[in-house]
């Protein structure tokens, strides 16, 4: 008999909903195989869309799988800066939408080799606290600037207020970070793809169960 938790292992493809952290649909996941569960990236509460979650001894693939790239699609306020870059946050600037060809320029500057400061309603320490918990407090930091790669960065639409991006970027780039860059502010978020994993082959979490993991043989395969 396997170790208690490391069975049933492999790795789950679930499409998060809007609304509940990623560590909510863990501890979901984990209700139902009964085995440790980790994941492989988080999203924001507001973002939806692919989350690699991993079961059992499976787990342990976690350093090959935290590094692939991401794809999103993602629309963004071009009128309103907000305090998260997100729609949970407050407004903080509004200002008339960027003329085409200014966007277009803008957007062309955050294509290939990029560097952003980091959104203050992050996870990343400051200080030995997190920026998130700063940021609720009122207390104003320098964010660290984060070097990434926007390997594409398609428009999908324009409504001259609004646009809506599709891209493709390396591991730990926050696509909050883009949108402040723009002016503006993530409406919505939603990871299509982690490397060659879809969110078309996910399930929604109360859709899951264990014959849905994905074998870690396979898994290492495809990465």
């Amino acid at each position: 008999m396997p170790p208690r938790g490391l069975e049933p292992a492999g790795v789950a493809l679930v499409d998060k909903p809007s609304g509940p952290s990623s560590f909510a649909i863990v501890a979901q996941i984990r209700r139902v195989t009964g085995a440790r569960t980790g994941h492989a990236g988080t999203l924001d509460p507001f973002a939806t869309g692919l989350l690699l979650l991993l079961s059992g001894r499976a787990t342990k693939l976690a350093p090959a799988l935290v590094g692939l790239d991401k794809r999103y699609l993602t629309e963004i306020d071009l009128t309103a800066r907000t305090s998260t870059g997100d729609p949970e946050g407050e407004v903080v600037e509004r200002h008339e939408p960027p003329a085409e060809d200014e966007l277009e320029r803008s957007l062309d500057r955050l294509r290939g080799e990029i560097e952003l400061p980091v959104p203050a309603a992050s996870a990343v320490k400051i200080g030995g606290e997190r920026a998130y918990k700063l940021a609720r407090r009122g207390v104003e930091v320098e964010m660290p600037v984060r070097r990434s790669t926007v390997h594409e960065l398609e428009v999908v639409a324009y409504a001259g207020e609004t646009v809506t991006l599709d891209l493709r970027v390396s591991s730990g780039t926050y696509v909050r970070s883009l949108a402040i860059a723009l002016g503006g502010h993530c409406v919505s978020l939603r990871r299509t793809e982690v490397g060659p994993f879809s969110v078309e082959d996910a399930v929604a979490p109360e859709a899951f169960t264990p014959e849905r993991l994905l074998p870690e043989a396979e898994v290492l395969e495809r990465v």
